[in-house]
């Protein structure tokens, strides 16, 4: 039995596990190039998810930079490397940050999945399928533009946020991503969801017409078709909150742009998910291999 074989099986043991247990809602937070406000969205969605009554975890998943924590003012003890190298329980590299929110520092682990031996996997993937059952929405923030990591978490996820400003260098960069995903054989458009957000707009509209006209690009030239999840505005408390290591959704509970990430996280539950979309992040993390086992 080959290796490609072998992880496929414990694939499908860990679908037939999942049969009996709900799986958390994996969301997938990317970008086409850095500095466009991805990880405030993931924290600050993180933040009025919970509020709404989720219990939510994010995972930084832009190993070397750990802009979660910065952006919390937080050191996480432990990270994601801890887990699967050095024996640490799922429970030791969560780490709480405020409204009651989780935070997992990917450290050097996702880097490293490529290198992963069958019982480390195998391992993982059991470790993994414990947030399932703690955890109802996973929030997965990626690194910017279009390397391998990025580009695998895409493709491993039923539902991804892509996030853009006006600026013409952040449309141009979302439109690369977007097509050299495309490009990727691995990519099915059936199993994943991608959702426009529209970030630093001056109103509903500036964000509306965004998407419209990006929408229209990827449809004409790549044959996709994106969705619109809304927008969040311009807003110079996201800044102050930054300087606080806060999330302006806690520095500043009654901003303009607090009130937008209350409309995204209120919108993303409206949506009704189909159940072959929920992955879970055992799943998640089992077809990352698969695809870093083919290269």
């Amino acid at each position: 039995m080959d290796q490609a074989q072998k992880l496929r099986n414990i694939v499908k043991m860990q679908q037939i596990e999942n049969q009996t247990k709900s799986l958390a809602r994996v969301i997938t937070v990317t970008s086409g190039k850095g500095g466009v406000g991805k990880t405030n969205l993931s924290v600050n969605l993180a933040i009025q998810l919970s509020r709404l009554g989720k219990r939510v975890v994010v995972l930084d998943a832009d190993f070397g930079l750990a802009n979660v924590e910065v952006m919390l003012g937080i050191r996480p003890s432990y990270n994601l490397a801890d887990m699967i190298f050095r024996g640490k329980s799922l429970s030791e590299i969560i780490t709480m940050g405020p409204e009651n929110i989780g935070f997992i520092s990917g450290g050097s682990g996702i880097q490293e999945l490529s290198n992963l031996n069958r019982d480390q996997i195998i391992y993982l993937t059991q470790k993994l399928s414990q947030l399932d059952e703690f955890a109802d929405i996973i929030i997965v923030d990626t690194g910017a533009g279009i390397g391998d990591a990025v580009m695998e978490f895409i493709m491993s996820s039923g539902e991804v946020l892509l996030v853009a400003t006006p600026e013409p260098t952040s449309i141009t960069d979302a439109y690369a991503l977007i097509k050299a995903l495309n490009r990727k054989p691995e990519f099915q458009t059936g199993m994943t969801s991608i959702k426009l957000v529209a970030n630093r707009v001056s109103s509903e509209k500036e964000g509306r017409d965004l998407y419209n006209r990006f929408n229209e690009v990827i449809l004409k030239f790549l044959n996709l078709k994106m969705e619109y999840l809304g927008s969040v505005v311009q807003d110079m408390s996201v800044s102050k909150a930054v300087m606080q290591q806060k999330p302006v959704s806690v520095a500043y509970p009654n901003s303009q742009v607090t009130q937008s990430y209350k409309n995204l996280a209120t919108h993303l539950l409206n949506i009704t998910i189909e159940e072959e979309k929920k992955v879970g992040l055992a799943k998640l993390f089992s077809n990352m291999i698969h695809m870093k086992k083919k290269q």
